[in-house]
């Protein structure tokens, strides 16, 4: 097992990446809890809910609830049920709240524990590469028809409690989901990682070695920043790098036609383009994308609209007074926000589109 310290202003907590931690929760709860809630969805309960809930039924009072799996679920009807559930169950301020799941799961639960009696304790176990980022940070949310995570609040976890057993029962498409935030890491920090990531082909078999290296290192970028910036008023936008794009995607095409992370890869795709665009530089396009080609991403987008694409990226959190900021590269690990013009954007995104449709 292996650990790594994140250290904020209002907390710090220990991220854990190792194999059979599922089995040993236990170890990671410090404090005596009156109750314990599991939130899980209904792809991961029958895979790992029994491992993570008969040891702990050993020590603690338990309940748990199963949300239907996939993005629709991080939805304020669902938020509802689950505070409800919660209630009926028992639990109260000196309760503890579980996320085991991939990241909508961890937004979801991480936001009901951020709102449940103004807010009670909890622990990331993230069962997806994808949760390697979300499930550090605490940023936690829900989605609003009109964008992504427009509902939420930053509320840091306990611990992270990383299973990497569970990573080789995730479907190829989440595994590929993850590893485009591991690739958004690799580009965005200094030194690059680039090198490294770009010879990954999640094609063939990884062993749990090379994951849990992968994992770390994306970890320990997202912690370096959030320990620098955890309300995201400066450089923790950062991680926000192909995001403006790919939020606006999924809000657009509907949650849960595009994964995240493929979203994002478009994203960062699109990201390059302005930035050549913006500071007159040369970026390695022509590797994202056959990276992306060789790991099977979807790269051809559906028929959309480039004016209500647009709109979408107006509703980004990082918007100021109606002008979209965005996440730009000067240079491979040299991130920066600009603010960039609607027709800009627009004409940019309207060519970029076509080169897809082209390769």
């Amino acid at each position: 097992m292996e650990s790594l310290s994140v250290k904020t202003n209002t907390k710090n907590y220990n991220v854990f990446i190792g194999k059979q931690l599922r089995f040993r929760v236990n170890d990671f709860i410090k404090q005596n809890y009156s109750s314990i809630f599991i939130i899980t969805d209904s792809n991961v309960e029958l895979l790992y809910l029994e491992d993570v809930l008969r040891p702990l039924e050993k020590h603690h009072n338990v309940n748990y609830t199963i949300v239907p799996a996939g993005e629709s679920s991080k939805s304020i009807r669902v938020y509802f049920d689950l505070v409800t559930q919660a209630i009926e169950s028992g639990l109260d301020r000196q309760g503890l709240i579980i996320a085991l799941g991939g990241g909508m799961i961890g937004d979801l639960a991480g936001f009901v524990a951020s709102t449940f009696m103004r807010g009670i304790d909890f622990i990331q176990m993230p069962t997806t590469v994808l949760a390697h980022d979300s499930s550090v940070g605490g940023k936690v949310a829900i989605n609003h028809p009109e964008g992504k995570n427009l509902i939420g609040n930053f509320h840091a976890p306990q611990a992270v409690i990383f299973d990497v057993e569970t990573l080789h029962t995730i479907p190829l498409k989440e595994l590929r989901s993850g590893y485009a935030e591991i690739a958004k890491h690799s580009l965005i920090h200094t030194p690059s990682f680039w090198e490294e990531i770009k010879k990954v082909n999640i094609m063939h078999a990884m062993s749990d070695q090379e994951l849990k290296q992968h994992l770390l290192k994306g970890i320990a970028v997202k912690a370096a920043i959030v320990e620098q910036d955890e309300r995201e008023t400066n450089i923790r936008q950062y991680l926000n790098f192909g995001h403006t794009l790919g939020h606006a995607l999924e809000s657009e095409l509907g949650y849960g036609e595009m994964t995240h992370g493929e979203a994002v890869a478009i994203g960062m795709l699109y990201a390059f383009r302005v930035s050549s665009y913006v500071y007159n530089i040369i970026l390695p396009y022509e590797e994202l994308l056959g990276w992306m080609k060789k790991n099977q991403f979807p790269f051809r987008l559906p028929a959309v609209s480039v004016s209500k694409i647009i709109q979408r990226m107006k509703k980004d959190k990082k918007t100021r007074n109606q002008h979209i900021q965005m996440v730009l590269l000067k240079g491979v690990g040299n991130p920066t926000i600009a603010s960039v013009d609607d027709r800009d954007l627009a004409d940019i995104l309207e060519k970029f589109i076509q080169e897809l449709l082209e390769k």
